[in-house]
C-alpha cells in the first residue's frame, strides 16, 4: 500500500482516500446522531416522568431503565462495539463497514443523550409544571410545551457535547473495520508511516469539532 501511494501526489491521495472518508464519517455522525437523539429523548422523558413524584411515577420502571443506561455508559466504546457484533449482524447483516457502525454508535450515544434530556428536563422550575397542571394541561402537553420548551438551551448545550463525543467514537470505530476517517488514519497513515495522511486527518477532526462547537454555541445564544 505504501509503495502504491508513493506514486500519487497528496492532492490525489486526498481525493481518493480522505475525501470519501470524510463523507463516510459525516454519514455515520448524522444518522447515528439523529437516531440517538430520538431514542435518547424517549428514554430521558421516561426517566423523568417515572421518577418519584413524577408525572407518571413508577419506581420499578425508573430503576430498571436507569440501571440499563448506567451499564451501557460504563462500557468503553471499542469493547461495546465488539461485544454487540451479534446484534449488529442481526440488524444490518454485517459487522463491517460504515452502515454496520451505526448500530454500536447509536447504542453508545443514546444513554449519554438520554441523560442530557433527563438532567435538562429536571432543571425546569416545578412551579411552572404545577401551574400547567392547574390549567388542566395533559401530561404530554406538560412534557412537550412546558418542560421541553423551557429546557431547550440546556439540551442544545448537552447535545453539542454528545455529538463531539460521537465524532470521536466514529474515529475509534475505524479501528475495527467501520471505515471513515479513523480507518484511513490507522491503515494508510499510522500503519504505513505516512505522517501527511495521519496528521491531515487529525486536523480535519479538529476542524469538525471546532465547527460543531461553534454551531452549538451559536444556536445556544440564539435561543437563550
Amino acid at each position: 500500500i505504501a509503495m502504491a501511494l508513493s506514486r500519487y501526489s497528496f492532492a490525489q491521495i486526498f481525493q481518493m482516500l480522505i475525501l470519501p472518508a470524510i463523507f463516510d464519517t459525516l454519514k455515520m455522525l448524522l444518522i447515528s446522531g439523529l437516531l440517538s437523539v430520538v431514542f435518547g429523548f424517549v428514554i430521558g422523558v421516561i426517566l423523568v416522568v417515572t421518577e418519584k413524584d413524577g408525572l407518571c411515577e413508577n419506581i420499578f420502571v425508573n430503576r430498571i431503565l436507569d440501571f440499563i443506561v448506567n451499564v451501557i455508559r460504563s462500557f468503553p466504546f471499542i469493547i461495546l462495539m465488539i461485544s454487540i457484533i451479534p446484534l449488529t449482524r442481526l440488524i444490518v447483516g454485517s459487522s463491517i463497514g460504515d452502515t454496520a457502525a451505526l448500530v454500536p454508535l447509536t447504542v453508545a450515544c443514546t444513554p449519554f443523550i438520554a441523560r442530557t434530556f433527563q438532567n435538562s428536563l429536571k432543571e425546569v422550575d416545578p412551579a411552572l409544571i404545577e401551574a400547567a397542571r392547574s390549567f388542566g394541561a395533559s401530561r404530554s402537553q406538560i412534557v412537550l410545551k412546558v418542560m421541553l420548551k423551557e429546557s431547550v438551551p440546556s439540551i442544545v448545550s448537552g447535545l453539542c457535547l454528545a455529538i463531539i463525543n460521537l465524532l470521536g467514537a466514529t474515529a475509534m470505530a475505524g479501528a475495527v473495520g467501520a471505515g471513515g476517517l479513523g480507518a484511513v488514519a490507522l491503515t494508510y497513515g499510522y500503519q504505513n508511516f505516512n505522517e501527511k495522511i495521519m496528521y491531515s486527518i487529525v486536523l480535519i477532526l479538529v476542524a469538525l469539532v471546532v465547527l460543531i462547537q461553534y454551531l452549538g454555541d451559536w444556536i445556544y445564544r440564539k435561543i437563550k
